[in-house]
């Protein structure tokens, strides 16, 4: 019994620790996940509602990818956009009239993101690095 011992041993311990080590190999450094928003989301207060074309209309909630958080206008309040009306009018101006399935349809609706992120940069100043379309509804 011991004989048996003596070489199952070995080979138990070896199986185990080359099980740890392949586990957790020695000096192995911990990968810090890559993030996959690249900044923060600034949500939009209130939500969109545009005259789509016929006679449908959409209800739209967007956010914003940026770096940083916009800065707050005082002390304790809520972050906003310096230029808030003008993004609200570029967002407005370019869904408004729209088929609705540009809103329904995924491959449309990536194209319409697409550019509105174009016509933010060209038509305001705010650092915008992305757009989300975060709800929406179609009547």
């Amino acid at each position: 019994m011991k004989k048996k011992l003596m070489i199952v041993l070995p080979i138990v311990l070896l199986v185990a620790g080359g099980a740890f080590m392949k586990l957790h190999p020695l000096g192995a450094k911990t990968k810090k996940p890559i993030p996959k928003v690249k900044g923060v989301v600034f949500e939009l207060g209130t939500g969109f509602v545009v005259n789509l074309a016929g006679t449908h209309y959409g209800k739209v909630s967007v956010g914003l990818v940026m770096k940083a958080l916009p800065p707050s206008a005082a002390p304790g309040a809520a972050p906003a956009l310096p230029e808030d009306a003008a993004v609200r009018a570029v967002i407005t101006d370019e869904l408004t009239g729209l088929p609705e399935a540009d809103l329904i349809d995924r491959t449309r609706r990536h194209r319409l993101v697409a550019r509105l992120l174009r016509a933010l940069k060209a038509r305001t100043d705010e650092p915008i690095e992305g757009v989300l379309l975060t709800d929406i509804a179609v009547e």
